[in-house]
C-alpha cells in the first residue's frame, strides 16, 4: 500500500485509477475527433481543448470513485465492475450536465459527448477484463513474512486469506515453543541465517506478531531483517494500514501516544475543515429543504405526533448537544424513558421511516447542527449519553472519539454496517480511532464521495 495524505490506498487500486484517468481523456478526445471527421471540423491539439477533455474526465473519475469501483470485489468479479462502471457513468452524466449549466464555456457537441460516453464504457469495461485479474493477483500483492505462530500470527493468516487480500504470507517463524497456533511455522532455532531466510522468500515486510511480550523482542533478529532493506512492521500498524482500523486487541496505549497522527485538532486543519462545513451547509439547506418539507408531509400524514425528532447526543469533549432527524418511529417509541437500541426490522419504525432511513433523508436536519457548529460533515457518529457511559466502561480507549467533533458521515459507516450492540459499537469505534488518527481533507473528502455508495447500496440501514 501507499500512504496518500496520511491514507492508505492499494498500489493496485491507485494504478487502476490512473489508468482509468488517462482513458477517459482518451475517450473525450477521441469522441471530438469521430464527430469533427464526420462534420469535417478540423480536430486540433488536445492542448487546444485541454479544459473539455478534462472537464469530461474529472467528474467521471470522481463518479468511480464514489460508487466504489475501485473496491476490491472490482479485481474479482467483472460483472460487479461493471455494474459499477455503469452507475458511474450514469451519475457522471448528471455531474456534466450541472458543470456544463453553470459553465456553458466547457461544453461540448452533444454528439461528441455521446460518442465519448461510449468509447469510455468501452474502454474501462476493457481494461478491467485484462488488468482486473492481473492487478487482483499475486503479483501485485506484498510479501509477507509473519514472526511468531500463536494467536496474533493467525489473525495475520486469517487476513490474507480473505477475497481481495492485497498481500500473501510466504513464511512465518515460530521463536518459542509455545507459539504453535500455525502448522506449517519454521522455528527461529532450525534458521541459521534469518536475513537469507527473507531474502530466499522474496519477502517485502516482516510482521511482528509475537504472542508474548513479556520477554525482550529479538532485536538483533529484527536488525538482520530490517539492514536487508525489508520493511519490518509491528502487528498493530500493520492491522490499521491493511485493514482501515485500529485493532483494538493488539493496540496499547504506548503504540497510540506515540504513533503518528491525531492532527485534527490542530488549527489549520480545524480551520479548513469548519470553513467547508459553513458553505456546504448553507448550500445544502437551501437545496435540501423541498425534500424536508414534502417527508414533513408524509410523516405528519401516516402517524401523530412531531415531525421533527429532538434527542440528546454527546459530541466534542463528551458535551451534550440536542441532534434534529426526521421522525421515522413511532411517537411512543421510548414510551417509558429509557433508551433502547434499534433492532434489524425494529417495529417501531413506521413506513415512511423505514424508506426516508434507508436512503438517508431522516439525517437531513442535521445540517442545521453542522451550521451550528455543533456537528461536521464528517467524524463519528455521535452516541446517547446513557449508551457512552456504559461503553465508556465496557471498551477501552472508547473516550477517546470524543476528541473529534461528530458527523453525519464517517469512516465508521462507510465500512461497518449499522450496529446497535456494544459488539458492533466495538467494532466501529476501532474505524472512528482510524480516522481521528489519520485525518486529512483528502480522508474527508473520500467518505463524502464514497457516502454516495453507502446510499445507493444500503446495508443494514435501521
Amino acid at each position: 500500500m501507499i500512504r496518500l495524505f496520511k491514507h492508505y490506498v492499494p498500489h493496485a487500486a491507485l494504478l487502476l485509477g490512473l489508468v482509468d484517468f488517462l482513458l477517459l481523456i482518451l475517450a473525450a478526445d477521441l469522441g471530438w475527433r469521430l464527430r469533427a471527421s464526420q462534420i469535417g471540423f478540423p480536430a486540433g491539439t488536445i492542448m487546444g481543448r485541454l479544459p473539455q477533455v478534462l472537464s469530461f474526465a474529472v467528474p467521471l473519475q470522481i463518479a468511480l470513485m464514489a460508487v466504489g469501483a475501485y473496491a476490491a470485489a472490482s479485481f474479482l468479479s467483472l460483472r460487479f465492475a461493471a455494474a459499477r462502471l455503469m452507475v458511474a457513468i450514469s451519475i457522471g452524466v448528471i455531474f456534466l450536465s450541472l458543470i456544463f449549466f453553470f459553465m456553458p464555456s466547457l461544453s461540448s457537441w452533444r454528439s461528441s459527448l455521446f460518442y465519448s460516453m461510449v468509447i469510455a464504457v468501452v474502454l474501462l469495461v476493457v481494461v478491467r477484463g485484462l488488468l482486473g485479474r492481473v492487478l487482483g493477483g499475486d503479483k501485485f500483492k506484498r510479501r509477507v513474512i509473519v514472526m511468531g505462530a500463536g494467536e496474533r500470527a493467525t489473525q495475520i493468516m486469517e487476513l490474507a486469506r480473505q477475497p481481495g487480500a492485497n498481500f500473501m504470507i510466504v513464511g512465518a517463524i515460530a521463536m518459542s515453543d509455545e507459539e504453535n497456533a500455525v502448522s506449517k511455522a519454521v522455528h527461529r532455532s532450525t534458521i541459521p541465517s534469518l536475513g537469507g531466510f527473507v531474502i530466499d522468500r522474496q519477502a517485502t515486510e516482516v510482521v511482528l506478531a509475537l504472542q508474548e511480550r513479556r520477554n525482550a523482542l529479538p532485536y538483533q533478529d529484527l536488525l538482520r531483517v530490517r539492514t536487508t532493506g525489508v520493511q519490518v512492521s509491528e502487528l498493530s500498524s500493520f492491522l490499521e494500514r491493511q485493514t482501515g482500523r485500529i485493532d483494538l486487541a493488539s493496540v496499547s496505549h504506548s503504540w497510540l501516544i506515540f504513533s503518528e497522527g491525531f492532527s485534527s485538532g490542530r488549527m489549520w486543519s480545524a480551520m479548513v475543515k469548519r470553513a467547508f462545513d459553513i458553505v456546504v451547509s448553507l448550500i445544502l439547506l437551501m437545496v435540501a429543504l423541498p425534500v424536508i418539507l414534502v417527508t414533513a408531509v408524509a410523516i405528519r400524514l401516516e402517524s401523530r405526533g412531531p415531525v421533527i425528532y429532538r434527542q440528546q447526543r454527546v459530541g466534542l469533549y463528551n458535551q451534550p448537544f440536542d441532534i434534529l432527524k426526521l421522525r421515522s418511529m413511532r411517537q411512543d417509541a421510548e414510551s417509558g424513558g429509557q433508551a433502547v437500541w434499534a433492532e434489524q426490522n425494529d417495529p417501531r419504525i413506521t413506513r415512511i421511516g423505514r424508506i426516508i432511513r434507508k436512503v438517508r433523508i431522516d439525517e437531513l436536519p442535521q445540517i442545521w447542527s453542522v451550521l451550528a457548529g455543533e456537528m461536521s460533515f464528517v467524524g463519528p457518529r455521535p452516541e446517547r449519553p446513557q449508551f457512552v457511559e456504559e461503553l465508556e466502561r465496557r471498551i477501552p480507549f472508547y473516550a477517546e472519539r470524543h476528541m473529534v467533533k461528530p458527523g453525519i458521515t464517517g469512516w465508521a459507516q462507510l465500512n461497518y454496517p449499522y450496529g446497535a450492540s456494544i459488539e458492533d459499537a466495538r467494532h466501529k469505534l476501532e474505524y472512528d480511532l482510524y480516522y481521528a488518527k489519520n485525518y486529512s481533507p483528502f480522508l474527508d473528502a473520500l467518505i463524502l464521495l464514497q457516502t454516495l455508495r453507502v446510499i445507493l447500496w444500503p446495508s443494514g440501514a435501521r
